[in-house]
């Protein structure tokens, strides 16, 4: 028998319960456990993104000249995020989206590529991370309404003419993807996501069956429930992949193949489903967000060829 986790014997206890209120009981605690993040957890996120860093990236993080931007959510939270003006900008901005558990901080390797092909940055803590406020995880789904207060916050700031490009990874990947399905300025011109999901319901399952090794059913089906009474919003809404084919958009997919956080089906079935211009580069030897690190001067080559054809030079 496979071992799990002290969470996965407590839902498995949860739902071993023949009653309604053991399926209840289940679905509370997935939904408590996937959903809801701590102070403690969020400061310890916050450490995890710099640590994940070379020193040299953390070095360069701290020698930028940098300015905290701040924005109100649709439902009253503040949230921060990190500017970075480029002294060789050419009026382009890229807008970064950390992932699950991390804090804006995991943006700095990125934000280094951005910066030397000319773009300034904007990198946010999400709801519920790092210095913003919250505690309920928004998984990309929230967020999108998040990142669209974002733009018109950069377009205040910087001015009309700016070009925005949306660029994520994991549950960043899916939050730039959701938000580009949403009515945006023609300012935004292209997407790039690295290990995002097509569906949250469907990644959600994933991780409860591959993670904690337990039944998709009953509990996922009472967590979506619970989710959408407490906190706004459903597993099930998170169509990602139909937001993505409705911006039509240009998108550029990244994903390692050894991904066993985000199967990187994810990657072939956005760029098999996806009508309008798009790039595939799938890194045969990299885990969960890690192609960036596996070949790092491909990563960025891959970049900087699909912004050229899709974003142009200036």
């Amino acid at each position: 028998m496979k071992a799990t986790t002290k969470l996965g014997l407590t839902l498995a206890g949860a739902v071993g319960a023949t009653t309604a209120a053991g399926s209840l009981l289940g679905g509370a605690i997935a939904y408590k456990v996937a959903m809801h993040v701590s102070d403690d957890q969020k400061k310890q996120g916050q450490v995890l993104s710099q640590s994940e860093n070379t020193e040299i990236e953390n070095f360069w993080y701290e020698k930028q000249p940098k300015q905290q931007w701040f924005m109100q959510t649709f439902d009253g939270l503040n949230l921060v995020a990190t500017y970075i003006p480029n002294p060789h900008t050419i009026g382009r901005l890229a807008i970064l989206a950390h992932g699950l558990g991390h804090s804006r901080e995991q943006m700095i390797p990125y934000a280094r590529i951005f910066m030397s092909l000319g773009y300034d940055v904007l990198m946010p803590d999400a709801r519920a991370f790092g210095d913003s406020e919250g505690h309920t995880i928004g998984y990309g789904w929230l967020d999108r309404l998040d990142y669209e207060r974002w733009i018109i916050t950069a377009l205040n700031e910087l001015g009309n003419d700016l070009e925005i490009v949306l660029m994520g990874i994991s549950m960043g990947a899916a939050t730039v993807m959701a938000t580009s399905g949403e009515p945006l300025p023609s300012n935004v011109k292209a997407i790039i996501e690295d290990s995002g999901y097509t569906d949250l319901y469907a990644e959600a399952k994933f991780r409860l069956t591959h993670k904690f090794h337990l039944p998709a059913y009953p509990i996922m089906p009472m967590a979506n429930q619970i989710a959408r009474n407490s906190a706004g919003y459903a597993f099930t809404d998170g169509k990602i992949l139909q937001q993505v084919a409705k911006s039509g958009l240009p998108i550029l997919m990244i994903h390692g193949s050894h991904d066993q956080t985000v199967p990187v089906r994810n990657a072939h079935q956005l760029y098999e489903l996806l009508p309008q211009q798009k790039g595939l580069y799938i890194d045969a030897e990299a885990a969960h967000v890690q192609a960036i690190r596996t070949h790092p001067d491909r990563y960025q080559a891959v970049v900087s060829e699909f912004l050229t054809e899709q974003v142009g030079l200036k």
